[in-house]
């Protein structure tokens, strides 16, 4: 069944957590049981509705991870606890966070989060890697366009991987992370100001 007008999470049976501490878990627990059986009985590769447009079922699992894994960091920020992911998880989230930057940037006449002829590239330096921890941003016919090529950026960010991602995601500032930028940091601001959290 597909809806066209907005739901409100909190009116559909099972869409707000229990008060209770134990129970609250179970609920999350319980949710994302749901996410992974949905996605295995329509198949994980079945086309689906995103936000992004038609996706693999399994699109789902992996948003819902990096989703989960940024609200996660945000707490342990507000607690000043530390906060790590693994490596690949949290590299695989920079990626997907540049999927979804090169379909939606500069929709409805915004501005793109790059000017033509600037670059962008981040190099996460956690061993293992290999071209996976490496993003090269660019401009191409208009659009945002990104590969995981090394290569030379008007800006460079290197760093680990963990810190990389709350750096382009806003959760911690740059001076925070121990990411080092190189070249044009009015190119790095201006792709902060120009994208989505």
């Amino acid at each position: 069944e597909k809806l066209d007008s907005y739901l409100d999470p909190r009116t559909v049976e099972g869409g707000k957590p229990p008060p209770d501490p134990a129970g609250a878990i179970s609920w999350l627990r319980g949710g994302a049981q749901r996410l992974i059986d949905a996605v295995e009985l329509t198949g994980v590769e079945t086309p689906v509705w995103t936000f992004l447009g038609s996706r693999p079922a399994n699109w789902w699992v992996r948003r819902r991870l990096h989703e989960v894994a940024v609200h996660r960091a945000d707490a342990a920020i507000a607690l000043g606890r530390e906060f790590a992911l693994a490596p690949d998880v949290a590299a695989d989230g920079i990626t997907e966070w540049l999927e979804r930057v090169a379909i939606q940037a500069g929709n409805e006449g915004a501005p793109l989060p790059l000017e033509e002829g600037d670059t962008l590239h981040l190099h996460a330096t956690d061993p293992g890697l290999g071209e996976a921890g490496e993003w090269t941003v660019a401009v191409e016919q208009g659009r945002i366009t990104w590969s995981h090529e090394h290569g030379k950026g008007s800006a460079a960010l290197r760093g680990g991987a963990t810190e990389l991602l709350l750096a382009i995601l806003r959760r911690r500032p740059l001076a925070d992370t121990g990411v080092e930028l190189f070249g044009d940091d009015g190119v790095w601001e201006r792709w902060l100001d120009r994208t989505p959290l």
